[in-house]
């Protein structure tokens, strides 16, 4: 018997099938699996329809979750939005300092049951108020060739670093559809260690306006910078920064060309930090300048102390299938606190920070400014 007919005696069969009774069911299917020899299962499945499967049940059982939603929502927006998997470990944390604020209230019974909530419960709760952003810009980095056989390449892999100062920088450009003319960048600077990132921004691209830049970030760090890694730009990779890094005792080395997973930190952060929350218009001014500071200020405290990230522990490939292992997430300041090497007088520093932040209070400032921002735009 041909495939074709097969097909055929089980389109004939599918009706009287679908309306008989036990019996004459397992008649229907003895003569089925006589002619052809397929198995009874397989019978059943092709005979139920195209797909072989009944219609998923329906979850009739109502979320004890239902009534936390609203305030989940207002929880998750205060976090920025972060996925379930990091924002389940920051809960107690965050919903301590928003209750201390007096930004959301719960009762106890409420409080205990949102702080057991899982990472995939709160991705399906919250599913139908999330909205995908995607946006594409341009990139500004051209090679700078001067000194670069005199700076060491570090890959991703050779950036093993556990200590904190070692830091990944890069420059965003604020240019918008066009590279003409001359027009603000952000220095983006994360540590590879604790997560900590800093961002400061300066008029046009000059060497020795990077420099400053990341001489006018250095005291919001919480610990001395030991190394430097930039990509092969030209504000980089010149006489300028090296100078200053053997002044400063600092180990400066770069990226390979063409090779982003080398510096995989900053890229990450130049998506998180910069382009999330201030995006990819054009700004040129010295209005603007001064706006965009004010933002990144603030973006530093609220990055570092409301935003957890997961680290990378480890990546086992069998064959052409890669697991990889992260750690729980954890906010900069919490990866600090952790560590045995950090000094008291910082961490108590850093607990008094964290007690007076209030992560709304922060968000609304920031988006008061960004807007601020975009209303100097031409019209």
């Amino acid at each position: 018997m041909t495939q074709q007919t097969k097909n055929d005696l089980i389109r004939h069969f599918r009706k009287s099938y679908l309306r008989a009774g036990k019996a004459e069911k397992s008649r229907i299917l003895d003569t089925i699996v006589a002619s052809t020899e397929y198995s009874r299962k397989h019978a059943i499945a092709l005979l139920r329809g195209p797909s072989g499967s009944k219609k998923k049940a329906v979850r009739k059982r109502p979320s004890r979750y239902a009534h936390l939603y609203n305030t989940l929502k207002q929880v998750w927006a205060a976090s920025n939005f972060l996925c379930g998997k990091r924002l389940k470990p920051f809960l107690p944390t965050l919903i301590k300092n928003l209750k201390h604020h007096r930004e959301i209230k719960l009762s106890k019974d409420d409080e205990v049951l949102l702080l057991n909530i899982s990472a995939a419960t709160i991705d399906r709760l919250l599913r139908p108020a999330r909205k995908e952003l995607t946006f594409k810009g341009r990139a500004t980095t051209k090679p700078g060739t001067l000194l670069k056989h005199q700076i060491p390449i570090r890959t991703f892999a050779d950036w093993s670093e556990d200590e904190p100062g070692f830091l990944e920088v890069d420059l965003v450009a604020h240019c918008g559809d066009s590279t003409r003319g001359e027009y603000i960048n952000t220095l983006n600077m994360t540590d590879v260690a604790t997560g900590w990132t800093v961002s400061t921004a300066f008029m046009g691209r000059s060497e020795r306006f990077c420099v400053t830049a990341i001489d006018e970030v250095r005291p919001l760090l919480p610990f001395p910078i030991q190394g430097i890694d930039s990509d092969n730009g030209g504000e980089f990779i010149n006489a300028h920064l090296k100078r200053y890094c053997e002044r400063q005792h600092i180990t400066f080395t770069r990226a390979r060309p063409y090779k982003k997973n080398d510096s995989a930190h900053i890229e990450q952060k130049n998506w998180d930090v910069v382009r999330k929350m201030i995006g990819y218009g054009r700004f040129d001014t010295y209005e603007q300048l001064d706006i965009l500071k004010r933002i990144e200020g603030l973006l530093a405290f609220y990055q570092n102390y409301f935003q957890p990230s997961q680290k990378l522990i480890s990546k086992t490939r069998i064959g052409a299938k890669v697991t990889k292992k992260y750690d729980t997430a954890q906010t900069p300041v919490q990866r600090l606190l952790a560590r045995k090497d950090t000094p008291k007088h910082i961490k108590k520093r850093l607990r008094e920070t964290s007690r007076q932040l209030n992560p709304v209070s922060l968000l609304r400032d920031i988006t008061q400014l960004v807007q601020e921002l975009y209303d100097t735009l031409p019209k």
